[in-house]
């Protein structure tokens, strides 16, 4: 059953996600996005930080499956605010399909260097991601520093996403992808240190960086994409983005063991680390991800969705 939902959980998240990042640009000024992004990421990141809080609360006070259906519940409130939501209809072909749809959107994502590099490059930092910080982490955590101060780790991971939110609400970024790619590369640094001598408080101030750098991307990455993409085709290009960026992560989930039998824990841990960085960090040879700027001015009136209504 659990099996079951969870695919059915993945479906959704999977048409949700693209859908949203087109849903941004059409109730935010195109000179605020950044900071229209960076304060959704800190609502989520406060989420992340509170919820654990007051699910623990109410697993005391009336039990997990109670929990478990009040968390339910937000989601049905999610989902009535969004529902709310008046977005300006876009303009489309008077007659299309969805196998049209799929080849303008290929067309667009595979036309802009810069997108489709950086998701190619994504492809196997994720891979590496899921091998060696979500797989083999928890692991070497347990055999080294213990599973509560891995569980601090991550904390200070998520307090890294939290703060850099934070910022990204007043620092503006001249140069999104730039920034995101050196900033998310910092994710390998907390990578080697699991393959080397583990010590809790630099691990601890690792992991924070890397989450500050991960947010820094994540907010400069969809900025980009609203910014430099019409709108028409944002969400399909934002699918192809997830599925270049994410098929590879449970790949690497399912790799880990294999490759600690063949060569060692310590040697993959490593290896994925330098490989990691090195992959986040050869995307800024492309000039197109080194140099795409912020784009603040007016879209023209023809690219503009129309006045018209819809739910």
């Amino acid at each position: 059953m659990l099996i079951g939902l969870e695919f059915a959980n993945g479906v959704l998240v999977a048409f949700s996600f693209p859908a949203l990042q087109g849903a941004v640009p059409q109730v935010t000024d195109r000179a605020h996005l950044q900071q229209a992004n960076a304060l959704l990421a800190f609502a989520r990141n406060a989420a992340f930080v509170v919820g654990p809080s007051i699910a623990g609360l109410l697993v005391v006070a009336v039990g997990s499956g109670w929990a478990v259906g009040y968390d339910a519940v937000s989601f049905l409130l999610a989902a009535y605010c969004m529902g709310r939501l008046r977005l300006p209809a876009m303009v489309r072909e008077a007659t299309t399909s969805m196998v049209h749809d799929l080849r303008v959107g290929w067309s667009e994502f595979t036309s802009r260097t810069c997108v489709w590099i950086v998701v190619a490059a994504f492809g196997g930092m994720n891979m590496i991601l899921g091998a060696v910080w979500f797989t083999l982490g928890p692991a070497i955590a347990r055999d080294t520093i213990g599973e509560g101060n891995w569980g601090l780790v991550l904390s200070a991971e998520a307090a890294g996403f939290f703060v850099m939110s934070l910022v990204l609400l007043r620092v503006s970024l001249r140069f999104p992808l730039r920034a995101g790619m050196i900033s998310v590369a910092t994710l390998g640094i907390p990578m080697a240190m699991l393959g080397l001598d583990p010590q809790v408080m630099p691990l601890v101030a690792a992991a924070f960086v890397a989450g500050a750098g991960t947010e820094l991307f994540g907010i400069g990455w969809q900025t980009a994409l609203q910014e430099h993409i019409p709108g028409q085709v944002l969400s399909r290009v934002a699918s192809y983005d997830a599925l270049g960026s994410m098929v590879a992560l449970p790949v690497g989930q399912i790799l880990a063991g294999p490759l600690v039998l063949l060569l060692g824990t310590r040697e993959v841990v490593i290896a994925g680390a330098v490989l990691y960085i090195g992959l986040g960090l050869s995307t800024l040879l492309s000039r197109s991800v080194r140099n795409l700027g912020r784009v603040v001015e007016p879209e023209p009136v023809s690219a503009r969705p129309t006045a018209a209504v819809s739910a």
